[in-house]
């Protein structure tokens, strides 16, 4: 039964593994819907796996005051390190450079990392809107960039990087990973935020 119970631990390493030792970091270098999906694979489907796992292992018992400052820090980290990695100059650069891709990757980790654990930490009532005041403005923020890259006319990266995966051309690759960011991205923070606040009203009734 315990193996079972720490399942979320082990699938989210299993993946990290399949995702960074596979072929997408190689394609995501080249084309921007694959590093869009190696990035909402880290951030949104990785991170909160191995933070679940980690949580049944040893849960938290942060103090409220941190609970609350760290939701607002995980959140301004989050949104800095996914705006950021997408201008084009640093997104080149990761795609030219192994240790500014290295950087990146681990970067969406740590951001996700974070985020989850501080969000999903919370117990008292006052944690968990936090948590989900912050899953709200991730989703809020994934979603806004990902419709900024649907409706682009143009490429926004060199075109070296943007040569286009899965038959598609380099415009239409790009307008396809805005748009599993858009949806991709901002739902499993919706859930989150929906989850944190379905607990408010349990811990209020």
């Amino acid at each position: 039964m315990r193996v079972v119970r720490f399942w979320p631990l082990a699938a989210g390493l299993l993946l990290l593994a399949g995702l960074w030792l596979g072929p997408l970091p190689g394609m995501a270098r080249r084309a921007f819907s694959p590093h869009m999906i190696l990035h909402l694979g880290v951030m949104v489907v990785a991170a909160p796996l191995i933070v679940i796992g980690f949580m049944r292992l040893s849960p938290p018992d942060l103090v409220p005051r941190f609970r609350y400052l760290g939701a607002f820090a995980a959140s301004v980290f989050d949104f800095a390190v996914v705006w950021g990695w997408h201008v084009p100059a640093l997104h080149e650069a990761a795609a030219r450079l192994d240790p500014a891709f290295a950087l990146q990757q681990l970067s969406f980790l740590a951001a996700g990392l974070w985020l989850w654990w501080i969000c999903l930490a919370g117990r008292d009532a006052g944690s968990g809107a936090a948590g989900a005041f912050a899953m709200l403005f991730a989703s809020m923020h994934m979603a806004m960039l990902g419709v900024l890259l649907v409706l682009a006319p143009t490429l926004v990266y060199a075109p070296q990087f943007c040569l286009g995966a899965f038959g598609l051309d380099p415009l239409q690759d790009q307008q396809f990973g805005g748009g599993l960011m858009a949806l991709f991205g901002a739902l499993p923070y919706v859930a989150g935020g929906a989850y944190l606040a379905s607990r408010l009203t349990v811990q209020e009734a």
